[in-house]
């Protein structure tokens, strides 16, 4: 956020800083980054806290180390996100994209709500709700198809919720906050694995005569307003290849 102080160690300064570069493609596989001692030198650090910044790098399986080389950058598909992790991506940057993602095949319509989601929103099945759904993709391919429920009271107080285009103004949940009054207080997130139904491979794109030996990722997160409200339901599939990935700090 600009204007906001980075209390980030220098280290993981560092390591953003190439992360932000490895991610969004503008250091393509196969780049060698900048030695130890050229880090060193032109982040004014120690030898140790470059050292440090590129284990952290391997560490998160962004680069690789070649004896006698140097270290390379790896091309590896980016990990889903799950909707609490947009949420959070949209409200610091205003984009639920990720480095190197974008979006497409926005649908949006009114339908009858299914049980589940009934269940999950608390409201009675075949209510009406809003189905918003993209795709997003990266340079290999579908990072997640995501789905969000809305009931069908915020779509007849925001309108823009059921047309099929990206939305503008902000995400949904900014949206409904905005016109409500009330802001998000709280969400709850739920992952696990599925066997690929032909429904999930159509939804990503795969062919369903010839499924895919693993499981894929499912993610669904809930969104509550400050009122007790549940605002939205939202379920995303991981692309093939794709992982869930989270970082926290530990206290020691």
């Amino acid at each position: 956020m600009a204007g906001q102080a980075d209390n980030r160690a220098p280290y993981a300064k560092i390591a953003a800083h190439y992360t932000e570069l490895i991610e969004s493609g503008q250091l393509e596989p196969g780049t060698l980054l900048p030695s130890i001692k050229n880090l060193a030198e032109e982040w004014k650090v120690s030898t140790a806290t470059a050292e440090k910044a590129l284990r952290k790098l391997r560490n998160d399986g962004l680069v690789r180390g070649i004896h006698g080389i140097g270290t390379e950058v790896l091309d590896r598909p980016a990990p889903m996100s799950s909707g609490s992790q947009r949420q959070d991506r949209g409200r610091r940057t205003g984009s639920s994209w990720g480095q190197g993602e974008r979006s497409d095949s926005h649908q949006a319509s009114v339908v009858p709500a299914p049980a589940d989601v009934a269940q999950a929103l608390d409201i009675a099945p075949g209510s009406d709700v809003v189905r918003r759904s993209r795709v997003y993709r990266d340079r290999h391919g579908i990072v997640a198809h995501s789905t969000s429920w809305i009931p069908g009271r915020y779509g007849k107080l925001i309108p823009q919720l059921a047309v099929s285009e990206r939305l503008t103004g902000g995400t949904s949940l900014q949206l409904i906050s905005q016109a409500t009054g009330h802001p998000i207080s709280h969400r709850i997130d739920t992952a696990s694995a599925h066997l690929l139904t032909p429904e999930y491979a159509r939804l990503l794109e795969l062919d369903a005569d010839d499924p895919l030996a693993e499981p894929v990722v499912v993610m669904t997160a809930k969104f509550v307003d400050s009122e007790g409200n549940i605002v939205e339901y939202g379920v995303d599939l991981g692309g093939p290849g794709r992982t869930w990935r989270t970082e926290s700090e530990v206290s020691p």
